[in-house]
């Protein structure tokens, strides 16, 4: 009998002042939440809630139900700090102050 096929992934998580990065062996047809619950990220940092971070396999935004593939790297985002639109208005204030 064959065995079952396995695939190899990593998750990773990233404060300021911390990191998670843990490689697993998941069963084929794991989705990306599924590999997170196994991971331990969730135990190790309380304050990730799958229903509002955003989720990602290397750089790009994907659904929680993906299915991984071998080799994929599972990211979990921070919400933003602050607004990108509103931060690039106050630096081109900026630039437009000093400029005069």
């Amino acid at each position: 009998m064959a065995e079952p096929v396995k695939h190899s992934v990593a998750v990773c998580y990233a404060l300021p002042d911390a990191s998670f990065l843990v490689q697993l062996d998941v069963a084929a047809g794991t989705t990306i939440a599924e590999a997170i619950a196994a991971s331990g990220v969730l135990a190790r940092f309380p304050e990730i809630d799958l229903a509002h971070n955003k989720l990602g396999l290397f750089g790009k935004l994907k659904p929680a139900d993906t299915v991984l593939r071998d080799g994929d790297r599972i990211e979990i985002y921070r919400p933003l700090q602050a607004d990108p639109m509103e931060s690039r208005r106050r630096r081109a204030r900026h630039k437009a102050a000093a400029g005069k």
